[in-house]
């Protein structure tokens, strides 16, 4: 098979994932990031089981983080009405921090070429990219956009989405907590969005929150939302009531939209949260991330090795894409419109009382099988 030059641009789960697998394969890649590693990102940190058989394939040695095996999921409403059930397939508790370090040190390992720049622009020309970044340019065969959830890229390249109102706001920070079960996640509802709190590898607490930003406008301060609108919920309040937080200020992010996005475009397939973004209460964004990753790598190695041609090879990626991953997306949207209404929110909570196997059947719509 004939070696390519990849440059992926973005140095989360689903770039370091890709550039991992393709230089297995012997190809030459390169991965900008403009950030150093590890750092702390606002994330679930909640990552399925799915991916277990694709980390071994590639001999990423996630067990030796020890992170915490979640088994069990506990949901509650604004008002607290709660009810626990036992996860369809399960997760990992990790934190990015150590995640993403770890698949860092073995992109190295296998020969990627790892470069700390900011990319500010990407052209394709006729045949090739030429990527500039803060410092340099270069050119490329082809070019993978792992690039987040929303970036200056998007823009430039005149995504639809980067268009439209982006009205969300999510906060992370980490608590240590006495005796907050490893194997438990929890999915709490507030007024304007909803929690998620889990374990990590490290002993720290997760927590993460998505909230609309006409709801968090008028407290603005992650610590005065806390209290005036979080602690509403009983779960909630007494959680921080009790822990203690481990940064000294949280993370935060805006401007987060859902609306759909292209896997491709203008020839740059788009990876992780850049190819699209799942709500958040499915669970599932890094496990989708990861298995992203797998299927432009392997659809880029059929590519090559077929000699198919490049709109072959992107039709292929974007049919892939839209299979396994449409419907996860449309439960999602279904079950947050849902959720974020409170009298609906309500009303679900006690069907799924009286009928509780019906949760676990609604978890799985929004998770994959094993990626093999």
């Amino acid at each position: 098979m004939e070696e390519k030059k990849v440059i992926i641009v973005g140095g989360g789960l689903a770039g370091l994932t890709a550039a991992i697998h393709l230089a297995q394969k012997r190809q030459k890649v390169t991965l900008f990031e403009k950030d150093d590693f590890p750092r702390h990102k606002v994330c679930g940190e909640y990552l399925s089981f799915e991916i277990k058989p694709y980390f071994d394939r590639l001999k990423i040695p996630l067990e030796d983080l020890q992170p915490k095996k979640i088994t069990k999921l506990l949901y509650s409403s604004a008002s607290g009405s709660s009810l626990e059930v036992n996860l369809p397939l399960g997760a990992y508790g990790v934190s990015r921090y150590a995640l993403d370090h770890l698949l860092y040190k073995k992109a190295a390992e296998e020969g990627v070429e790892l470069i700390q720049e900011k990319v500010t622009e990407i052209n394709f020309l006729e045949k090739h990219f030429k990527v500039t970044t803060s410092k340099n340019e270069y050119t490329a065969d082809y070019v993978l956009g792992s690039f987040g959830k929303r970036s200056v890229l998007d823009k430039n390249l005149n995504r639809d989405f980067f268009q439209k109102t982006a009205p969300w706001v999510a906060v992370k920070n980490h608590y240590r907590l006495k005796d907050f079960p490893d194997d438990l996640v929890g999915l709490h509802n507030f007024k304007g969005g909803y929690c998620g709190l889990s374990n990590t590898e490290s002993g720290n607490i997760n927590m993460c929150y998505l909230a609309t930003y006409e709801s968090f406008k008028d407290h603005r301060d992650p610590e005065k939302f806390n209290e005036k609108v979080l602690r509403k919920n009983p779960f909630l309040d007494n959680f921080l009531a009790e822990a203690t937080p481990v940064f000294e200020q949280p993370l935060t992010i805006a401007q987060i939209c859902f609306d759909k996005k292209e896997a491709v475009k203008d020839h740059v397939l788009m990876l992780g949260d850049a190819a699209g973004l799942i709500h958040p209460l499915c669970g599932n964004g890094m496990a989708i991330a990861i298995h992203s990753a797998k299927i432009a790598s392997e659809e880029l190695l059929k590519h090559f090795e077929n000699q198919t041609s490049r709109e072959e090879m992107e039709f292929a990626y974007k049919k892939r894409w839209q299979k396994i991953f449409s419907r996860r997306f449309n439960t999602a949207n279904w079950l947050q419109q849902i959720l974020l209404r409170d009298r609906l929110a309500e009303i679900s909570q006690t069907v799924i009382s009286i009928v509780p196997f019906l949760l676990p059947k609604i978890i799985k719509q929004t998770h994959g099988s094993p990626i093999l």
